[in-house]
């Protein structure tokens, strides 16, 4: 996912906010919705396309041109029955990936069952990082070091194939330090310079956040 693609976040908790706030500040499109009117007007400052709507109501979904969006993330994992009829009418609308973030491995499960893509449990994911993994593309996983560097596993781009990291100098091109490569669920930190990459790969690196973004 990137940032040529269009967002919606449902639900403008401390969690949807974060991830609301850093896909805005990473570019992209964002239609931000809440039911609570006095949660828009304050969000509204920081997140230009705030509505507040009913997002288990599929004419109001309709209105908000749900089928337009790419991903939308449902951040209302204290209210079960409005998330699981969220993901329902943002599927049936033909919305690509719907992430849903839940309040139990219960929840999680049925959530799952209905349609979401992918569920979320607040304890093993930040608003943050699910933006940084949304706006960075090819990232397959990542864990924030520090406010300066993370972890991320990346898938090997399609221009990388065939080549070998010393040919890449990845570290020049984008700050990032090759510390493992993941092939069949094995991971190698014994790596040789001269291994040709292939898209079977994933490359487990050592990266500068703030040049994240440029990783395509």
């Amino acid at each position: 996912m990137s940032i040529n693609k269009t967002y919606a976040v449902f639900g403008l908790g401390r969690y949807g906010m974060a991830v609301a706030k850093e896909l805005i500040a990473n570019g992209a499109d964002v239609l931000a919705v809440d039911s609570d009117e006095d949660i828009i007007n304050n969000a509204i400052a920081e997140i230009p396309l705030c509505k507040c709507a009913d997002v288990t109501d599929e004419e109001v979904l309709k209105q908000l041109g749900i089928s337009n969006i790419d991903v939308v993330i449902i951040a209302m994992a204290t209210n079960l029955e409005a998330s699981v009829m969220a993901v329902t009418l943002c599927k049936d609308a033909g919305v690509k990936t719907v992430i849903a973030k839940c309040g139990s491995e219960m929840h999680q499960r049925i959530l799952s069952r209905v349609g979401a893509d992918k569920v979320l449990l607040p304890e093993y994911e930040s608003g943050i990082r699910l933006a940084k993994n949304l706006i960075s593309s090819g990232f397959v996983d990542m864990v924030e070091l520090s406010d300066d560097f993370s972890i991320v596993e990346l898938d090997v781009k399609p221009q990388w194939e065939g080549k070998t990291l010393l040919e890449l100098n990845l570290r020049r091109k984008y700050s990032i330090n090759v510390i493992g490569i993941r092939k069949n669920d094995k991971i190698t930190i014994e790596i040789d310079p001269e291994l040709q990459l292939d898209d079977s790969m994933k490359l487990i690196v050592v990266a500068n956040n703030a040049k994240l973004s440029k990783i395509k």
